[in-house]
């Protein structure tokens, strides 16, 4: 394959909108027009419940990692980290903005997840670390997911020593790129308005 069609594969991919295709499928609802409006795991687990958005975050995910796995693969660019860079940006644009759902797509954390499991997944797995974390502290999917991805950049420079400064680059890129998509949430925060995760949820009639 050419670069030309490994780059149209991850958008293609990143645009699969499962979040939007769970809801419309087997619960007759558009999970953007309610709550946050976001196309992703989130707001899945908000308006679904847990299954849907566990489902949705497993396959975000698995978009982006297969996008980077496919082309690291590939005899031409397998060893070109800034190609497998710029395949993970596609997928995770075509998340932002999916070719099937109208362009209204979520913030890309679960897919940006995937890449960086691709690309280095023990960075990936000790930023796991601090999301898990810093929910169980904060119960705010916003808050643990800057913590994050603002702590990938510590790992691959402290933890492993990365040697590939464009992979550095990235991680940094990547901070910038989850606080920018979370303007809302931040404000939300500072109003003290922002939506906490209830680890067990209540029947709708139970008070």
């Amino acid at each position: 394959m050419t670069l030309a069609l490994y780059i149209l594969m991850a958008y293609v991919l990143g645009s699969m909108c499962w979040s939007v295709w769970i809801g419309k499928w087997f619960y007759k609802t558009d999970v953007r027009d309610f709550g946050s409006g976001n196309a992703g795991a989130t707001n899945t687990y908000r308006v679904l419940g847990a299954q849907a958005g566990t489902l949705v975050l497993i396959l975000d995910a698995l978009k982006g990692f297969l996008a980077v796995k496919i082309v690291s693969l590939s005899p031409l660019y397998g060893e070109n980290v800034s190609i497998l860079l710029l395949i993970g940006f596609l997928a995770v644009l075509g998340h932002l903005f999916p070719l099937f759902a109208d362009f209204r797509g979520g913030k890309g954390i679960a897919t940006l997840l995937g890449v960086v499991i691709a690309l280095h997944s023990g960075a990936a797995l000790m930023a796991m670390g601090v999301f898990i974390a810093s929910l169980l502290v904060t119960r705010i999917v916003s808050v643990s997911s800057m913590a994050a991805a603002l702590s990938l950049p510590f790992w691959l420079i402290y933890r492993f020593q990365e040697p590939s400064q464009v992979l550095i680059i990235f991680s940094f890129a990547i901070a910038l790129l989850v606080i920018i998509t979370h303007r809302k949430n931040l404000r939300r925060l500072l109003r003290g308005e922002e939506a906490k995760v209830n680890f067990i949820r209540k029947n709708r009639d139970e008070h």
